[in-house]
C-alpha cells in the first residue's frame, strides 16, 4: 500500500460538504455505469478493472500478480482468483516472469483485448459527457483548499 500523503486540513469551519458530496456522486455515477457495462459484457466489474490495469501498465511496468493487486487495491489471493477466472474464459494468460521465475506475469489475450476495447470506448464517451461536472467539483475543492490558500495556524504569543 502506498504511504499516506499528509496534507494540511482546511481551516475549521471551511469544509465544503456540498462540493465533497457532489464530487463523490460524480465519481460514483461514472463507476456505476462502468460496472453495469462490464456486467452487460459478461464480466464482473473487478475483472474489467484487472483487464484495464494489465493493458494500461504493460508498457511501463511488468503486470505481475503483486503489481495488479496494488493497482486494484485488493489482496494478492483475490487477484489470483480474478486472474484464474479470466484465464478460464480465455481473456488473459499467465506466464512466469523471465527475471524472477517466482513472479507470475499476466497478459491480455486477443479476446480480452476485444472486450476491453468495447468497454473502453463506452467509458470514454461517458467520461466526455460527465467530465465537466466531475472537473467542476474537483476544481472547486482544489481551488478552495489549495496549499497556496492555507495559512499556518497562528501561535499564541507568550508574554512574560
Amino acid at each position: 500500500m502506498p504511504a499516506r500523503i499528509r496534507t494540511r486540513p482546511p481551516a475549521a469551519g471551511r469544509v465544503d460538504y456540498e462540493t465533497l458530496a457532489d464530487l463523490r456522486y460524480q465519481v460514483r455515477r461514472f463507476l456505476r455505469v462502468r460496472e453495469e457495462l462490464a456486467r452487460a459484457a459478461g464480466l464482473e466489474p473487478q475483472q474489467y478493472l484487472l483487464l484495464l490495469q494489465v493493458k494500461g501498465i504493460e508498457r511501463t511496468r511488468v503486470p505481475t500478480i503483486g503489481v495488479l493487486a496494488e493497482r486494484l487495491q485488493i489482496r494478492h489471493h483475490a487477484t489470483v482468483q480474478l486472474v484464474d477466472r479470466l484465464v478460464d474464459r480465455g481473456l488473459v494468460r499467465r506466464r512466469r516472469a523471465e527475471a524472477d521465475r517466482r513472479a507470475v506475469v499476466v497478459e491480455v489475450r486477443p479476446r480480452g483485448d476485444a472486450v476491453l476495447r468495447k468497454l473502453t470506448i463506452h467509458s470514454l464517451a461517458e467520461l466526455q459527457e460527465g467530465a465537466p461536472a466531475l472537473a467542476a467539483a474537483l476544481g472547486r475543492l482544489i481551488g478552495e483548499n489549495s496549499p497556496r490558500r492555507w495559512r499556518p495556524a497562528r501561535r499564541a504569543s507568550r508574554r512574560r
